[in-house]
């Protein structure tokens, strides 16, 4: 009993991964919220919380199922991409 206690307790690389990406979804959110325009920067806040483990359980314990890996991961995809490529963010970037 006492094994599963700790083994749950312990990081995964994946509960790590998932805060590091949604800490950048949601710095992404927060410079386009000051620096672009605050429609963009609201929606990255707010699907930056996909990525929050504590969310993630939340929503999985409140509708019996989770958000699976492979959806975050495309998700997570389509915003760089979008980001980097389409947004004024990606501009300001590229003049620096």
């Amino acid at each position: 009993m006492e094994d599963k206690i700790t083994m749950h307790n312990r990081p995964t690389i994946w509960i790590i991964v998932g805060w590091i990406f949604a800490l950048i979804v949601v710095t992404i959110g927060v410079l386009n919220l000051f620096l672009v325009h605050p429609v963009p920067g609201i929606a990255y806040l707010l699907i930056s919380l996909v990525y929050f483990p504590p969310v993630n359980s939340y929503i999985r314990s409140k509708f019996g199922f989770g958000i699976p890996a492979i959806v975050k991961i495309l998700l997570g995809i389509v915003l760089i991409m979008f980001t980097l490529g389409v947004s004024d963010l990606g501009d300001m970037i590229d003049k620096l």
